[in-house]
C-alpha cells in the first residue's frame, strides 16, 4: 500500500455545499463518497471555510440516505436504542461495543471469504484482542443459527479439514444463513 492508499481521502465541502476530491480535482456525490468508502479508502471531508470536520454528518447522512431508500440494514429496535443510548449511561459503551461488533463482523468475513476461496472485500481494522473477539462471535453465532437444521455444523468445521464435498456444503449452508438473514431483516 503505497503512502497516498494509507492517509486519507481528503474532501472539501465549499459554501456551496459542494464536495471536491482534492486528489482528483472534481466534484463528487455522496455515492462516491460511498463507493471510496466501500473500496476501503479512509476519507476525511473538511468544511473549506471553518475547517471542521464533517466527516460523520456526511457518512450518517450516507447511511440516512440508503435506509430511506429500503435498503434497511439496521432494525428499528437498534436504532431506538442507538437513540436511548445518547441519554443514558451507556453512551460511553455504544461506540466501543459498536466497534468491537463490526471489527468481529469484519474478522468473520474475511474468514468466509478466504474458506470459501473468494476475495474479501472489506478492510480488517486493528486495536482489538481478535482471539477474545472471535470466541464471542463463535458463541453468538452458535445462539444465533441454533435450531436451523445443519447450520451450527458448517460453522464449526475448519476448511483445512473439509474435502471439495464438504467445502459445497458449506457454501450451501452459508447461502441458506444468508438467506434466512435477510429473511428475519425484512
Amino acid at each position: 500500500m503505497t503512502d497516498e492508499e494509507k492517509k486519507p481521502l481528503l474532501i472539501k465541502r465549499y459554501a456551496s455545499r459542494r464536495l471536491y476530491n482534492t486528489e482528483t480535482s472534481d466534484y463528487v456525490t455522496l455515492e462516491d463518497i460511498a463507493s471510496f468508502v466501500r473500496d476501503g479508502r479512509e476519507i476525511q471531508i473538511v468544511d473549506l471555510k471553518s475547517g471542521d470536520d464533517l466527516t460523520r454528518q456526511y457518512l450518517l447522512q450516507i447511511v440516512a440516505e440508503h435506509e430511506s431508500r429500503g435498503e434497511s440494514m439496521l432494525p428499528v429496535n437498534v436504532l431506538t436504542d442507538l437513540v436511548r443510548s445518547y441519554t443514558t449511561q451507556a453512551q460511553s459503551a455504544v461506540p466501543q461495543f459498536l466497534a468491537m461488533s463490526f471489527d468481529m463482523f469484519r474478522e468473520s468475513q474475511t474468514k468466509w471469504m478466504e474458506n470459501l476461496g473468494m476475495p474479501n472485500t472489506m478492510q480488517p481494522m486493528p486495536g482489538f484482542d481478535m482471539e477474545a473477539l472471535q470466541k464471542q462471535q463463535q458463541a453468538f453465532l452458535k445462539a444465533m443459527t441454533k435450531g436451523w437444521p445443519g447450520a451450527s455444523s458448517g460453522i464449526e468445521m475448519e476448511a483445512e479439514e473439509a474435502d471439495e464435498g464438504d467445502l459445497d456444503a458449506i457454501k450451501k449452508q452459508l447461502a441458506e444463513l444468508q438467506s434466512k438473514l435477510s429473511k428475519l431483516g425484512e
